[in-house]
């Protein structure tokens, strides 16, 4: 939407192909379908550290439209925004509907020519230049530029099935390999399990492979069938290797040092006599965790408080400090929020987001292999690269023109 919006404000004749019955069916459901539309963040620089991939190649992109210039494209089309917490960005009616509707009344006044049900096949080149697509319907729609943004495999009932990559691939360009991101994470450890439905507030989480940290937050954590999820499961998803696998550790107590957990311990377990010590453990954890911590820590949450040796006071310290959980996997694409993956940078120049291969096709959007976390940071990459896309491919029209 947004590159056919800025193609046709920049006199461009545009057609907008959509093989679903609507626009924007992926935005129906972003931010639980009130859409977190952006992220009000301060610069481009504040941006691009919430993108862990390839963040430089989006600097032209975000530069050239950034999140003040969506907030100030939908104030102009009539709908109005508000900033919540971490500074995402909706639209005031909280109903993702009405960016759809601002788009699209944006795309009419600017004459773009919309077609839904409209699914392209493959791009059509001559020559190493584009000339059209060829649509399901056995017809090919002659064009003098193609922008090619269909999104990448995650939420495949809105139609994202990886098109893009699979044309890309086709036309002999570089597609990493799609993986979900933005995701739960399946641990080895069977106890998360246990304490499924359990959500943990103002904890650090780290996540490390051979050694090295890949991710370390503080936030929320859920515990699930299948092992975590919540915020900063889902954000360190994106920080994993290919094959997914991640060593864990949880610091329940991160707002205390070592030695103010051990004397809160002691003060704690001193005074509660012959209680047991999972009973006693509630006043550091939630009911359901302190009666599964123990065994945790290698220890019987039945044994009397004043009977915990100090070395098992030292064992409850470390674990509740470095708990720690093996990640082994991710959960299916099809409950990835976004993919990470897709056409490769170096495919693409970024102050156009035309193929360095094949003259006149650009690319925008999720299809590139470029991924952000949680917060309206991938959806102002689809609208920034989008509107890039859009302006390029129109300004380069108008200098081939005679």
């Amino acid at each position: 939407m947004l590159a056919a919006l800025f193609a046709a404000r920049s006199g461009a004749k545009v057609t907008l192909l959509e093989k679903n019955e609507k626009l924007g069916k992926k935005v129906y459901i972003t931010g639980k379908g009130r859409c977190n539309v952006t992220n009000a963040c301060g610069d481009v620089e504040e941006f691009l550290r919430e993108v862990p991939r390839n963040p430089r190649f989006l600097y032209s992109a975000l530069r050239f439209f950034g999140p003040s210039d969506m907030l100030s494209l939908l104030h102009g089309l009539g709908c109005e925004t508000k900033i919540e917490r971490g500074r995402r960005a909706f639209p005031v009616s909280d109903h993702a509907s009405d960016i759809t509707k601002a788009l699209e009344k944006g795309l009419r006044q600017a004459g773009a020519d919309i077609r839904l049900h409209c699914e392209v096949k493959r791009i059509v080149t001559l020559e190493n230049r584009v000339t059209g697509v060829a649509l399901s319907n056995g017809r090919t729609l002659p064009a003098s530029a193609v922008i090619v943004c269909p999104g990448g495999l995650s939420y495949p009932s809105t139609g994202s099935t990886g098109d893009g990559m699979k044309w890309a691939r086709e036309l002999g360009m570089n597609v990493s390999p799609a993986f979900p991101s933005l995701v739960g994470l399946k641990t080895k450890d069977a106890w998360p399990a246990g304490l499924q439905g359990l959500t943990l507030k103002n904890i650090c989480l780290t996540g490390y492979s051979c050694d090295k940290i890949l991710y370390s937050e503080l936030g929320e954590l859920l515990f699930t069938h299948f092992g975590i999820s919540g915020p900063l499961a889902i954000e360190l998803s994106s920080h994993l290797p290919q094959d997914g696998k991640a060593e864990v550790t949880l610091n329940l107590k991160p707002g205390l040092t070592r030695e103010q957990l051990e004397q809160r311990l002691t003060r704690e377990l001193s005074s509660a006599g012959k209680k047991q010590l999972s009973t006693v453990l509630q006043t550091l954890l939630p009911m359901r965790f302190a009666a599964l911590f123990p065994a945790l820590c290698g220890l019987d949450g039945k044994t009397p408080c004043n009977q915990v040796t100090v070395k098992a006071r030292a064992a409850l310290a470390e674990t509740l400090q470095a708990l720690p959980l093996t990640v082994i996997g991710t959960r299916p694409m099809d409950e990835a929020i976004i993919t990470r993956g897709g056409v490769d940078v170096k495919e693409i120049n970024p102050k156009t987001m035309e193929s360095k291969r094949i003259s006149g096709l650009y690319f925008a959007g999720e299809t590139i292999d470029v991924d952000a976390h949680t917060g309206g940071y991938n959806l102002q990459i689809a609208w920034s690269t989008g509107a890039l896309a859009g302006k390029s491919a129109a300004e380069a029209l108008k200098g081939d023109a005679p």
